[in-house]
């Protein structure tokens, strides 16, 4: 990880979610523009600093538990101004920015002085696209929690009718909320399951096995079955609103717990501190 780079990346986000809680405060409301670019300006950092990293290493430079954090709070970034501005939900920055600082704040403290050196293992067209997919389908998770911790403020705040409907700028309905969250869980399903596809074949065509049943290919199932069942209960027994937002941080909970636990604890290999 290039610590320049990822260091403007930082002040990018903590000025960012400054500019989103200012504006959500209605203290200026131009803050929103300027949040927004802030959170694009350290999204465009960081996408420069893997470029560089994949120049120098020959492949995605997403190999040990700092670089992953940083890899997730890119694509986070970019989700989010997406959901941001294609969904005119502003309030959604209040949510990311803040998430993307803290991720990328722990990478950096995490970062070790070693130079990174894959191995050969890894030196696959398979990395980049199993490791993308892996981090994409989380980082829509994440802007579905967000979404949820939205959605579950907004419906307390309207039964305790200290929420105005212009307050800090136009409120996104609770039933467009609850649909952005059902869409965000669909397309993060899809790219898990897209990634436990891709890294199954790379597996098998590295070391002649499809699974082998580590604690990372077991977590995902997991997670997997997980999600699956959330968005079959939305689907067949109704669940929407307060009941699937809750279900939806809970689940995240559980997936953060998978994935800060297997990655420090038991990595096997899918975690490699490689230098």
């Amino acid at each position: 990880m290039d610590l320049a780079w990822a260091s403007l990346a930082l002040i990018c986000y903590f000025l960012s979610s400054a500019g989103f809680a200012a504006e959500r405060a209605g203290l200026w409301r131009r803050w929103k523009t300027v949040a927004q670019l802030l959170l694009a300006a350290g999204a465009l950092l960081q996408v420069i600093e893997f470029a560089k990293g994949a120049l120098q290493t020959g492949n995605l430079p997403v190999t040990n538990f700092p670089q992953s954090l940083s890899f997730l709070a890119c694509l986070t970034a970019l989700a989010g101004l997406l959901v941001i501005t294609r969904l005119r939900m502003t309030v959604v920055g209040t949510v990311v920015s803040p998430i993307v600082f803290v991720v990328l704040g722990i990478a950096l403290l995490m970062m070790g002085p070693r130079r990174l050196t894959l191995p050969a293992t890894l030196r696959s067209a398979w990395l980049p696209v199993h490791v993308t997919l892996a981090f994409l389908g989380y980082a829509l998770f994440v802007l579905a929690a967000g979404v949820s911790l939205v959605y579950l403020t907004y419906e307390r705040r309207l039964k305790a009718k200290t929420l105005s409907l212009e307050d800090g700028g136009p409120a996104p309905s609770l039933e467009k909320l609850d649909r952005v969250n059902y869409h965000l869980l669909g397309w993060g399903f899809l790219m898990l399951t897209l990634a436990i596809a891709t890294g199954a074949i790379w597996a098998d065509a590295t070391w002649g096995h499809f699974w082998s049943w580590e604690p990372q290919e077991s977590w995902s199932l997991l997670i997997w079955l997980l999600y699956a069942a959330l968005l079959e209960s939305r689907l067949t027994i109704g669940w929407r609103g307060r009941r699937a937002a809750a279900l939806t941080i809970i689940l995240f909970s559980v997936l953060v717990g998978s994935f800060v636990g297997v990655s420090l604890v038991t990595p096997g290999k899918h975690g490699g501190n490689f230098g």
